[in-house]
């Protein structure tokens, strides 16, 4: 997986558009985060997970997925080894990503 497959991935996710955080290639959902290449030097994409899910793709894949190295890693910002995932395994670990942070429908008045 290169950064430019990551980066095809990622827009292929509805309403999705890229822009730049700190200087680095970032990919939104409704004005929001969901995705980086902040750590495209160590050959890794971040994914904004929840924790929980974080935990549930270091444990199927701990080859793959392992928490960014700082607090933000604790909150559930994942990396993702570029070398290492298949292009089916980081289209599912993205869509959850851009479910977490897309826009959610407004509530029905009764």
């Amino acid at each position: 997986m290169t950064e430019a497959a990551f980066r095809k991935i990622a827009l292929s996710l509805p309403d999705t558009a890229e822009g730049v955080h700190f200087k680095v290639a970032d990919f939104r959902v409704g004005g929001r985060i969901f995705a980086t290449l902040a750590y495209k030097k160590e050959g890794c994409g971040v994914l904004l997970l929840t924790p929980e899910q974080q935990a549930g793709m270091i444990e199927d894949a701990p080859e793959i997925f392992l928490p960014v190295p700082n607090k933000w890693g604790d909150r559930g910002a994942t990396l993702v080894r570029l070398a290492k995932v298949t292009p089916d395994v980081l289209e599912g670990a993205l869509k959850v990503a851009w479910t977490n942070r897309r826009p959610k429908s407004p509530k029905r008045k009764p």
